[in-house]
């Protein structure tokens, strides 16, 4: 129960944040929402623990249709391999990359997220969800700034 709880309030905050742009293919739709308490449900059965070295990332000031791109290093402080099985973002401007491979025990690890500013205004916060098979398998950090 607790783990469809996280489910529900991850993807109440993307809905909350998400942008005007037409969502990534990563995204979360209500068609794909069983699939994904699944995905969760199945994700949820190591011992490995994802700690992000930073959970958010100020780009500062930036004008419209520059890209942002910046790189959210995370390691495994738990016992077993991490594997993330997803990474979205709350908005199409926003892509992400990440590690693929099992991070083992006290191992590094990444997500890439690009933001394209273009056709973006104002103050900007873009949530990045991370699913993985840790006890924490529902993490979220976020690019933040202002585009003008």
């Amino acid at each position: 129960m607790k783990y469809i709880n996280n489910l529900s309030a991850a993807l109440s905050l993307l809905l909350l944040v998400a942008c005007n742009n037409a969502g990534n293919t990563s995204n979360t739709s209500a068609t794909d929402s069983t699939s994904s308490s699944t995905e969760v449900a199945k994700a949820n059965t190591g011992n490995g623990e994802v700690s992000f070295a930073e959970e958010a990332f100020d780009f500062g000031q930036i004008t419209d249709g520059e890209v942002v791109d910046h790189t959210f290093k995370f390691k495994n402080t738990g016992t077993e391999p991490v594997i993330i099985s997803r990474v979205s973002t709350s908005c199409g401007c926003t892509t992400p990359e990440y590690t693929s491979t099992p991070v083992a025990p006290n191992g590094e690890g990444e997500v890439k997220v690009r933001f394209d500013s273009h056709g973006q205004s104002g103050k900007q916060q873009k949530i990045i969800t991370v699913v993985s098979n840790a006890k924490n398998n529902i993490q979220t950090i976020q690019l933040k700034g202002e585009v003008s």
